[in-house]
């Protein structure tokens, strides 16, 4: 049996941490880009790495916002595509899965 208040706790601590990382690159991507030309060329290639981080987070962010919602509407720890439950393995590494591991493995 999945426990749902230390899946809870642990989903909003992660979330906590991705909002943080998230501000962090928000913060990094609005400073002005140096006047020099030849750093302004490093600059921008950084800031395009920062944007790639800034989806992947974007893209956490939402899975933990839905395994909240999961949480509340009592169907955490079930499979969204099969309804079967998922291991509490799984969901010990990665409280915010929303597959099975059969199908995530299909996924991929």
């Amino acid at each position: 049996m999945i426990d749902s208040k230390s899946a809870k706790s642990r989903l909003e601590a992660q979330l906590l941490e991705l909002e943080r990382r998230q501000s962090n690159i928000a913060e990094d991507l609005a400073e002005p880009l140096n006047a020099d030309s030849s750093e302004q060329a490093i600059e921008k290639e950084d800031d395009a790495a920062l944007e790639a981080q800034a989806a992947l987070i974007a893209q956490e962010i939402g899975s933990v916002h839905r395994a909240l919602a999961r949480i509340e509407n009592g169907t955490y720890g079930q499979c969204v595509r099969c309804g079967a439950d998922i291991s509490p393995q799984r969901l010990e590494a990665r409280p915010e899965a929303a597959l099975c591991i059969e199908c995530a493995q299909k996924e991929s």
